[in-house]
């Protein structure tokens, strides 16, 4: 302040306002403050205002503002899985409970070979691409084709992996092998329809699609009935050649090891099953393309025929004669094998 010195005691006496202002998250109250000066001991009074403007800033603590994510949720469907049957109690209420429109995909398989493994993670991919529908439009089931024997011969299981598509207890397509683009071409042609074929899909090879007709009797089919004769020899050989090795031991038998056909096969299971030997079987009484066709490219004309890690052992007699000759010719295929599961074949 400027102006002439005053005497005594002065006494101001406040008048004034307020203004609020609001920066952010802070309020700022503005006080005007006009001071008027007492009168001065002379009785005389000074006309001049002395304006302070005081500024008290508030903080004010603001609840944080919380963008809230407003999720869209999209429900997606259940997709198909596959149900292991492990009894035929169990399957045959499966069965009853199916709609008769529902296709059902059957997976036979052996916990000790390979290819079914292999097989397993196709169809597990390939069946959670179909949503759980009301009723099903898919079914997807695995069984365990020596657990389960007499369903395996219900539908002619003749070598693992095997699949078989069925709908109104009626069979669509069977898949035999390691065929995991037919197997797919199978489900994706019989899924979208209620489609009663019952033969083999157009281009399907020898190699691994079989179908079966009413009498039981499952029968190869080519995609090309006027196909070359040499170009049919070899993709046969083709696929005799992964049948001998679908399995570290694979047995080309009569019948099956729960109901041999002659006696020969019925010894040769038995001393498999002496041995605790891991193996595969193909029953070539359900195959004559198999049959007669194993016979030359093993150049061995008679069943049943033993291969060990794609070679051919011989029949019943080598079989012995090996066995006599060293009594661990089995050992490395046992069940009892270190890191070998126990199957009873």
């Amino acid at each position: 302040m400027t102006g002439a010195p005053m005497e005594g005691p002065m006494i101001y006496k406040c008048g004034g306002g307020a203004v609020n202002f609001v920066f952010g998250d802070t309020k700022l109250d503005v006080h005007l403050a006009t001071y008027r000066r007492s009168p001065s001991r002379d009785g005389a009074h000074d006309s001049r205002e002395v304006v302070f403007v005081s500024f008290i800033p508030l903080i004010l603590f603001l609840r944080p503002v919380r963008l809230r994510r407003v999720a869209t949720m999209t429900t997606m469907p259940a997709m198909s899985t596959i149900k292991n049957i492990t009894s035929l109690e169990e399957w045959e209420a499966h069965l009853g409970a199916l709609s008769p429109t529902t296709l059902l995909i059957i997976y036979f398989h052996a916990p000790w070979a390979p290819p079914c493994a292999q097989m397993a993670t196709v169809l597990e991919t390939l069946a959670a691409e179909y949503p759980v529908d009301d009723p099903p439009a898919t079914s997807w089931v695995a069984l365990d084709a020596e657990d389960l024997s007499d369903v395996s011969e219900m539908y002619d299981v003749t070598a693992v992996p095997f699949v078989v598509l069925s709908r109104g207890g009626k069979v669509l397509e069977s898949v035999s092998g390691s065929n995991a683009q037919g197997v797919r071409n199978a489900v994706e042609k019989h899924a979208g329809g209620t489609s009663s074929s019952s033969t083999a899909p157009v281009g399907a090879t020898a190699e691994s699609t079989t179908t079966a007709p009413a009498n039981g009797d499952a029968t190869a089919t080519t995609g090309a009935p006027s196909q070359d004769p040499e170009k049919q020899k070899e993709e046969l050989f083709k696929r005799l050649e992964n049948l001998v090795k679908a399995a570290p031991v694979m047995l080309f038998m009569k019948g099956t090891p729960s109901s041999p056909q002659c006696g020969f096969s019925r010894q040769i299971v038995a001393i498999l099953r002496e041995n605790s030997v891991k193996y595969g079987f193909f029953n070539i009484l359900a195959d004559d393309e198999v049959r007669q066709g194993l016979k030359e490219f093993a150049d061995w004309p008679t069943f049943p025929q033993l291969w060990v890690d794609g070679e051919l052992v011989g029949g019943l007699d080598i079989v012995k004669e090996e066995i006599a000759n060293d009594a661990d010719f089995f050992k490395a295929y046992s069940a009892t094998a270190p890191g070998d599961a126990a199957v009873e074949p």
